[in-house]
């Protein structure tokens, strides 16, 4: 588990029309081991803030800190599991679990037997040598997770892992997910467009404002864990669900900021 700190991040894109900011002084912490939400409107630069974080875009002012060294830039810190699960075709469950450890050289046959030994524990036993066309949609996401934990990163970054899944599935998934981080012993940050599901996985919950970016609210989810999907008709649950709510459907920074 690591520390991720943001440090006044800005991002400004060039446009036909000119210059057009994304992100405006982006100030987050995450604790090691913590589990945080990130919600906001379509088109606020979540995904482009992700791509700072795992050095795959450099921010025009700002730092990104892990466990106190700044990582402005460089790549390789974190594991990101993107929107789509982006399997390789060709390749069985198995293959693409232990991509990175063959993109890195490292060894690959101790991959490979750590990926078969979490198979069960990722709903993907007996399925390690199928290709991604036989798999479910939710099966797909959870061959994805699985690689992304195999990066044995100390940070893992979910952009929308179960955006593009049916209802029923999605929550299936995340009951899935819960189980699963009490045992991996990961920092998470979790981009979401669905506030349940920010409530019902986060310790604590950043809103973004339309595009520029700003942080609107920053919310503690003090609800008692373990977590389960019925928690959605707790009275607790429909309170910070409201205060999201509002936040969102204003635009603006709650006033608690």
């Amino acid at each position: 588990m690591a520390t991720l700190e943001l440090h006044s991040i800005r991002k400004t894109f060039a446009t036909p029309t000119g210059m057009v900011t994304v992100l405006d002084d982006i100030r987050m912490y995450v604790a090691a081991g913590e589990f945080v939400a990130v919600i906001g409107p379509s088109g606020s630069g979540k995904t482009t803030l992700f791509n700072i974080i795992a050095g795959l875009e450099l921010p025009d002012t700002g730092a990104v800190i892990i466990d106190g060294v700044d990582v402005t830039g460089q790549r390789g810190h974190v594991a990101y599991m993107p929107q789509r699960d982006a399997l390789l075709p060709w390749l069985s469950v198995v293959e693409n679990a232990v991509l990175a450890t063959v993109v890195q050289g490292g060894d690959v046959a101790a991959a490979r037997q750590e990926a078969r030994s979490l198979l069960p524990d990722f709903g993907l036993q007996g399925w390690g040598d199928a290709r991604p066309a036989l798999l479910s949609g939710g099966m797909r996401q959870r061959a994805a997770f699985l690689r992304t934990v195999l990066w044995h990163r100390p940070i893992m970054l979910l952009d929308e892992p179960f955006g593009a899944l049916d209802a029923l599935t999605r929550a299936q998934l995340q009951q899935w997910l819960l189980a699963l981080w009490d045992r991996l012993d990961r920092t998470v940050l979790l981009v979401t467009h669905d506030i349940d599901e920010a409530l019902i996985l986060a310790d604590r919950v950043y809103v973004l404002t339309p595009r520029p970016a700003r942080i609107a609210l920053e919310m503690r989810v003090e609800l008692p864990r373990p977590r389960s999907y019925s928690l959605v008709t707790d009275p607790a649950f429909a309170r910070l669900k409201r205060q999201l709510q509002s936040v969102l459907m204003s635009g603006e920074r709650s006033s608690t900021q």
